[in-house]
């Protein structure tokens, strides 16, 4: 699949500070990546330096293998905290937003008015931005990132100043407009990059510490574990696990009820463990054979 977004060796310095430290990767057509880190790991200067925010200090860019034209043009960006006219109704920032890109008369209040209701502020286009909600404002950032149909999507933590319902919605929206352009995504939730993204890209003090399609790394890197809840404490309990050759490690939580138990073959672990709480008469209150999540995989990679 021919790639949309090509970096290669990017850097970026500030001063004797390496912020960004030869990273190269690309997303392909027709799929949506995931920009995981801790804080201060490199995102937000990434994804400036792909907007044509920010000079790189060396390494090359290419949009649709288009290295010299200028992509700014081709890119719809939301940064993580988005400004405002607040004079301004929706639809008029919306149309000023538009004619940045060069779009005017009929064909640009056509497209703002598809995206402010598709994007659910077509009963607030005539308020003025100042009367927004959060939830609002951000709807209303991405109305704008995609005015212009972008070739590419570049959001900066779109979800971290939301509540759960705002997050939930926003969610719902982006799922949506993967349908018409790709997505690069920075987030410090990786529930919403498992619901979202194909890829993933995990930085570490500002290089790639893990890359991949998000199935590959599962199947690469998931490790089988059992969780277990019970109504009274776990310690002594916790204790003979080692005794069982299956069983990697044991991990008791702060309150002594709940057990993570990392396995080499979950169905012979989860088989005698349960006779064994059975057995014993340990009230158990959850019992869950899985795999580690994204989570999981991201505190490991990142040294958390």
């Amino acid at each position: 699949m021919a790639p949309i977004l090509t970096v290669s060796n990017l850097t970026k310095r500030f001063g004797e500070v390496t912020a960004v430290s030869d990273i190269s990767f690309t997303l392909a057509k027709g799929r949506s990546a995931a920009l995981l880190g801790p804080n201060g790991a490199g995102k937000t200067t990434t994804l400036s330096m792909l907007c044509g925010l920010l000079p790189p200090t060396s390494g090359q860019i290419a949009l649709n293998r288009e290295e010299a034209r200028d992509r700014r043009e081709r890119i719809g960006y939301l940064p993580q905290q988005p400004v405002f006219f607040n004079w301004m109704t929706g639809k008029e920032y919306m149309q000023f937003a538009g004619q940045l890109f060069g779009l005017h008369g009929k064909k640009l209040t056509e497209r703002a008015d598809e995206l402010l209701e598709r994007l659910g502020l077509k009963d607030a286009a005539k308020r003025r931005i100042g009367g927004y909600s959060g939830g609002m404002k951000q709807r209303l950032g991405i109305a704008q990132a995609m005015v212009h149909r972008p070739e590419l999507l570049v959001l900066d933590e779109p979800v971290s100043a939301l509540d759960p319902v705002g997050r939930r919605e926003l969610i719902d929206l982006l799922r949506e407009m993967k349908e018409e352009t790709n997505l690069l995504f920075s987030t410090h939730v990786l529930h919403d990059a498992e619901e979202l993204c194909d890829d993933v890209l995990i930085l570490n003090r500002g290089s790639i510490a893990l890359a991949g399609a998000l199935d590959d790394l599962r199947r690469m890197h998931q490790k089988p574990q059992i969780e277990i809840t019970s109504e009274k404490s776990l310690i002594d309990y916790a204790a003979g696990l080692t005794r069982y050759p299956f069983i990697n490690s044991v991990k008791l939580s702060e309150d002594q009820c709940s057990l993570s138990l990392q396995v080499d073959n979950r169905e012979e672990a989860r088989a005698v463990l349960l006779t064994e709480l059975a057995r014993e008469a340990i009230p158990v209150v959850r019992f869950e054979a899985s795999y580690a999540s994204l989570e999981a995989l991201f505190l490991e990679v990142v040294g958390a």
